[in-house]
């Protein structure tokens, strides 16, 4: 065997070029739960592709995986490589010392280890390593077809898509999916994969649009997938739906000089909705123009999927925009039983609106009594007496603080009205209508404004990006619903865990601090928490909030104050943590001091100051327990001066006091910004010290001094942020 030193080689086969296509087709699929679901395929496909090593590219780019989706459809195409590329593998043996003898022939470590890795003696190597000469055997694992890799993966791409609800159709047993799968196709480079997805056998032929396509679409691949169902009236880009409805409505209305009321959910609901959409234009009579246009859009959007058509001016038509699953209405019986569904839907509207008016809205206060809120908690009843007592609070809280639009008297009416709808014939009918149907019945009863608008209002903001209520009293009840449920439910355990959350409880933490931040109203969380422990108490089912749930409480809206801060307003995590080391319980406040760590940050000196912090911090924590360091009510005026050794302790301390005067005038004038420029001011005087002084002194006496100036420094000027959390820029 020649003993030479070999070099390991990489051999590959790449085979590029396979043209992939997948589809899959079931019975319809719920609208609102295809999007998602096709990013799911997506993720699941690319992950084992990516995996199998057959990708042209990387994910997301031209080898990615591209996705087409419809309600009996999802698809998938991708340019794969055909083969797997051949690996390399190396295994390290036994130490040339044992595998050659005396002679230099091979003894049986060699032998054995060669043929355990299924090569001759002489295909070994002889590698040079730190520990000396080793024999290393070279194995070419050749790559696997994609034909086989696909034969595994799809099944399990597929079968792996999570949706809210499933079924199985083949026995308890049998795969679950959204709805009972019908046909696939599987085709690389034109050939039928061996494909089964939960007891369908992979073919070539696809199905049309279920009344105007043909029964069987036979496809050969990516390149006339989207053509050959075209042909049979199935659009399987949802963005080429897209582009057809706005295409055809700007086309029916935009003539006459109409405007099709806003609506993006709306369109893409629709667009999932049909394989081949199509826009028709129907009416109604105009008497029902008299009710208030909310229940109007709402019985057209929610309940039929049309969209609502206004005039230049923005006001409501009696017309309205329906998007059907054919080619064209050829005799126009379709629009007109469009026009019959909703003409019942806008009398019932109608019938439910004249029925609950001869009703003040006071008077279906105790009816909420009978109306559960959750087992435990008691009624909606309990629940309006709790919000009603936090509201007030709320409002107490803004008005003695010199907000005068904050009406106390408001906020209690507001917030005793606020759940009376949900007993109205109307709510009972179109629930999405809550608070603003609440709203309206207070409007046309002759309630103030203040009140009407937050009853309207009660519930916003509903999600990261809407509106705010539009006045102080609406924002006071809003809240002060949102902390009552928060309380309530945490103080019985219903608490988010991963995407679990009944009760909305995120995105009602999301409210308050989006309330607090954006209108900029000053609020303790912890008051505000233990005022809604409070008002559990009073009232049934009475609860109590203990400590720990509180503290827990607490940091659960924190949390979303943190990705608001982070997320929406574009702050750095550090300078969060910072901010909220040194108090997050007013986020206003905290808001102010994170902007001004945000803007003083890139100065020459702060950083440098912010790392000394850092270095101050580790050298208390490492002090004995009993040093003056570890004292945290120590301050800069308890330091003893007559034990300074050096000129250097000296000069801290002196501009320390200075600036410590300074810094606090312009914390109580609430200018951080000039409050950290001055902290920044004590860099010179704290490099000086580190440089020119040994903290941890022999002298035992010396020794606590100096430990107490720093905790005195760091307890001075962490009340604005604790520095120490900052982060260095190459370091995050």
């Amino acid at each position: 065997m020649n003993r030479k030193i070999l070099k390991a080689e990489t051999r590959s086969s790449t085979e590029d070029g396979a043209n992939f296509l997948l589809e899959v087709g079931c019975e319809e699929i719920p609208a609102g739960m295809i999007a998602r679901a096709s990013a799911e395929l997506q993720r699941n496909l690319e992950k084992y592709l990516a995996a199998a090593a057959l990708f042209n590219g990387e994910i997301g780019n031209e080898g990615a995986v591209k996705i087409f989706a419809g309600p009996r459809r999802f698809a998938a195409m991708a340019t794969l490589r055909a083969r797997q590329p051949e690996v390399t593998k190396e295994v390290m043996g036994p130490p040339t010392s044992i595998a050659f003898d005396n002679v230099g022939a091979p003894t049986r470590a060699a032998t054995s280890f060669a043929e355990k890795q299924g090569v001759s003696v002489g295909d070994l190597r002889v590698e040079k390593t730190a520990k000396g000469e080793y024999l290393v055997a070279q194995r070419i694992i050749p790559g696997r077809t994609a034909e086989e890799i696909l034969a595994e993966i799809i099944p399990q791409a597929v079968l792996q898509i999570s949706f809210p609800r499933s079924m199985t159709w083949t026995g308890a047993d049998g795969p679950r999916f959204i709805r009972p799968i019908r046909w696939v196709v599987a085709l690389l480079d034109g050939k039928i994969l061996p494909v089964d997805v939960a007891g369908v056998k992979a073919g070539r032929d696809s199905v049309g649009h279920r009344f105007l396509g043909a029964a069987m679409v036979p496809l050969k691949g990516p390149r006339d997938y989207a053509s050959q169902l075209r042909k049979n009236f199935v659009l399987v880009d949802p963005a080429e739906r897209r582009r057809k409805i706005e295409a055809e409505i700007k086309s029916m209305i935009g003539r006459r000089g109409w405007h099709v009321h806003p609506d993006a959910g709306l369109l893409e609901l629709v667009a999932y909705l049909n394989e081949y959409p199509t826009v028709l234009l129907g009416v109604f009579e105009e008497k029902y123009l008299e009710l208030p246009e909310e229940i109007l859009i709402t019985v057209m959007r929610d309940h039929q999927k049309y969209f609502a058509v206004e005039d230049a001016h923005g006001g409501l038509l009696p017309h309205f925009l329906a998007v059907m699953n054919t080619d064209r209405d050829r005799e126009e019986y379709i629009r007109a039983g469009h026009e019959r569904v909703l003409r019942a839907r806008l009398a019932d509207a109608r019938f439910f609106w004249d029925t609950d008016q001869k009703t003040s809205l006071a008077g279906h206060l105790p009816q909420l009594a009978r109306v559960t809120f959750e087992s435990r908690l008691g009624s909606y009843g309990d629940k309006v007496g709790r919000l009603t007592s936090l509201a007030r609070w709320v409002a107490e809280q803004w008005f003695n603080s010199g907000i005068a639009q904050a009406s106390v008297t408001a906020t209690v009416r507001a917030a005793q009205l606020s759940k009376c709808d949900l007993v109205t014939e109307m709510v009972r009918e179109f629930t999405e209508l809550q608070g603003i149907v609440g709203g309206l019945y207070a409007c046309a009863q002759g309630e103030d404004d203040d009140v009407v608008w937050a009853i309207y209002d009660q519930y916003q903001p509903a999600g990261p990006d809407e509106p705010l209520p539009r006045n102080l009293t609406g924002c006071a009840v809003a809240l002060a619903d949102k902390l009552d449920s928060l309380a309530a439910c945490f103080v019985v355990g219903i608490i988010p865990t991963g995407s679990s959350d009944a009760f909305a409880l995120r995105r009602a933490a999301l409210g308050i601090v989006r309330i607090i931040l954006e209108k900029k109203m000053p609020l303790s969380i912890g008051a505000a928490i233990s005022a809604a422990g409070k008002a559990l108490q009073q009232f049934p089912p009475k609860r109590s909030l203990n400590a720990e749930t509180e503290k827990q409480l607490q940091e659960f809206i924190l949390e979303r104050a943190r990705f608001i801060l982070r997320e929406r307003q574009g702050y750095a995590y550090d300078e969060i943590n910072a901010a909220f080391a040194a108090g997050a319980d007013d986020l206003v406040d905290a808001a102010k001091r994170i902007a001004a760590l945000h803007a003083i940050r890139t100065t020459r000196n702060f950083m440098p100051l912010a790392i000394a912090f850092k270095r101050i911090r580790k050298i208390l924590e490492k002090a004995p327990a009993d040093a003056a360091g570890g004292d945290a009510k120590m301050t800069l005026a308890a330091v003893r001066a007559e034990l300074f050794e050096h000129d250097a302790e000296r000069e801290l301390h002196g501009a320390a006091a200075k600036v410590a005067e300074r810094v606090a005038g312009h914390r109580r004038a609430g200018k951080y910004p000039d409050a950290l420029a001055a902290i920044a001011e004590l860099r010179p005087p704290v490099d000086r010290f580190f440089d020119e002084v040994m903290v941890m002194a022999e002298n035992e006496e010396v020794r606590r001094n100096r430990l107490a100036l720093l905790a005195g420094l760091l307890r001075e000027f962490s009340a604005i942020a604790d520095f120490s959390e900052m982060v260095a820029e190459e370091s995050r």
